[in-house]
């Protein structure tokens, strides 16, 4: 394959279990980021080529990416990467992939379909867990209850999670939640709703979050009112809520710094061992004005191990054009079935 891929942010850990699994599938990819020592160490161990640069100079960045074919943005947060990779991707007619779950940095991408069909560019944000089998599950869904007006979705993800994900929801930390009502992304209180949901082993507690199938699940259906759940237990529903006045302090500078850097202090990523012992659930139902209803669940392995598979065939068959341009989402580029093709994630009744 001559096509070239790009990994910004490949010594990051989501980034690190994306280019090895490349490279054991046959891929080549180029590693790149924007602190030389890391970037070079990496590619001291693999191999591969690499890149060294910044996301503040557009031109900077479009030169990088001009003779490069897909990009994968593993560089998290995602609100302060998508947005100048996607412009220089769009600039340089390269396809765009990344791994985001932040709803918000979705939607923006989505905002540039137009742009992005122009240019005959593919973006396709979202390939890992985030929300590949959940968006999946969506899809899959609507189509059984083709006239549904309802969506809910809920995530039981395990205990690992990555210092880039961390930082995520730190950056979350006191904004409000968000669903979708009537088509339109409206905003609501953080834990706005909880409920019981059964992911196959009996009802868990769980609290509406800001996932971002708010976003990707209404382009993939076409369904208008969309609430996305994660399991948490009754006791963290309650401090969630009870933080909610504390909000315009937990997003402040200086409360924002301090807590990213106890995340680069405290977390490192799950080893091995806690990726290959964690099982996640998906649950997911549509409904319609009658009442009717239809439900479904996933069962898929550890996230950052079900990241790495969807994200390099996601980047496998854009270096083979074989997605079309424009905004898209998991299930609109590569079918309801995608998230089912991987070994270990499967439909359970």
């Amino acid at each position: 394959m001559s096509a070239d891929l790009l990994v910004y942010g490949s010594y990051g850990y989501t980034g690190s279990l994306v280019v090895d699994h490349a490279l054991a599938s046959g891929l080549d990819p180029i590693l790149a980021g924007r602190r030389a020592e890391p970037v070079e160490q990496q590619t001291a161990e693999l191999g591969c080529r690499h890149r060294v640069f910044s996301l503040e100079h557009p031109t900077v960045v479009a030169d990088q990416l001009a003779d490069i074919d897909v990009l994968v943005n593993c560089a998290g947060p995602f609100s302060a990467t998508a947005d100048p990779l996607v412009s220089a991707c769009l600039a340089t007619e390269t396809h765009y992939l990344d791994v985001t779950g932040e709803y918000q940095v979705i939607d923006r991408i989505a905002d540039r379909d137009r742009d992005a069909e122009q240019a005959g560019v593919t973006l396709l944000p979202a390939v890992g867990f985030d929300v590949v089998p959940t968006d999946c599950l969506a899809a899959s869904l609507a189509s059984d209850l083709p006239d549904a007006t309802r969506l809910e979705l809920a995530i039981d993800g395990g205990t690992t999670i990555s210092q880039g994900t961390a930082k995520s929801l730190v950056e979350g930390l006191g904004s409000p939640g968000a669903v979708r009502r009537d088509g339109r992304l409206e905003d609501v209180p953080a834990a706005w709703d909880s409920r019981e949901i059964d992911f196959g082993n009996g009802p868990e507690s769980a609290v509406t979050i800001p996932w971002g199938d708010v976003v990707t699940a209404f382009h993939s259906t076409g369904i208008g009112d969309i609430e996305v759940y994660t399991a948490v237990p009754e006791t963290g529903i309650t401090a969630m809520q009870r933080t909610r006045p504390l909000g315009a302090l937990l997003r402040t500078e200086p409360v924002q710094r301090l807590l990213k850097g106890l995340v680069e202090l405290s977390i490192s990523g799950p080893s091995p061992e806690q990726r290959a012992e964690n099982v996640c659930r998906v649950w997911g139902r549509v409904t319609n004005d009658a009442g009717e209803s239809t439900t479904g669940r996933l069962r898929t392995p550890d996230p950052y191990e079900t990241t790495k598979l969807t994200t390099v065939e996601a980047a496998r068959r854009l270096l083979e054009d074989d997605v079309s341009s424009g905004f898209q989402t998991p299930s609109t580029a590569f079918g309801a079935g995608f998230a089912t093709e991987f070994e270990g994630i499967e439909r359970v009744e």
